[in-house]
């Protein structure tokens, strides 16, 4: 599985700025990809996640800001984040849970495939 993430940047408080990762080699019919985000000094932290079936799940501290989706036609996975704030600035990672019966939910979903990051910046 490879997993390339683009859309990253540097925004103002209140911003917004859309990721992308581009998914390829995936054959599992059911899966469960999202977003992680790592902040300097801090523990990589789940921050959405979107199973096959179109279910999503969201850290509390995003919820309503942000939204993840996908584009199966394009094995696109999306990041819609608005409103951002400082606390955001992190490197955000693509991931994905290898497992045949994923449990798609931030906290508990695997991320064995994980991809280079992107940064992103809110000052």
């Amino acid at each position: 599985v490879q997993l390339v993430e683009s859309g990253g940047g540097s925004v103002q408080t209140g911003g917004k700025l859309t990721l992308s990762c581009k998914v390829s080699a995936w054959t599992n019919r059911r899966y469960c990809i999202g977003w992680f985000h790592q902040a300097p000094g801090k523990e990589r932290e789940g921050v959405a996640g979107i199973e096959s079936d179109g279910s999503t799940s969201y850290a509390d501290s995003v919820k309503g800001r942000f939204t993840i989706s996908q584009d199966n036609a394009k094995n696109t996975l999306y990041l819609q984040m608005n409103s951002l704030k400082s606390e955001d600035t992190a490197l955000y990672y693509c991931v994905a849970d290898p497992s045949v019966f994923p449990v798609c939910v931030i906290g508990v979903m695997r991320t064995d495939y994980r991809g280079q990051g992107t940064q992103v910046t809110v000052s």
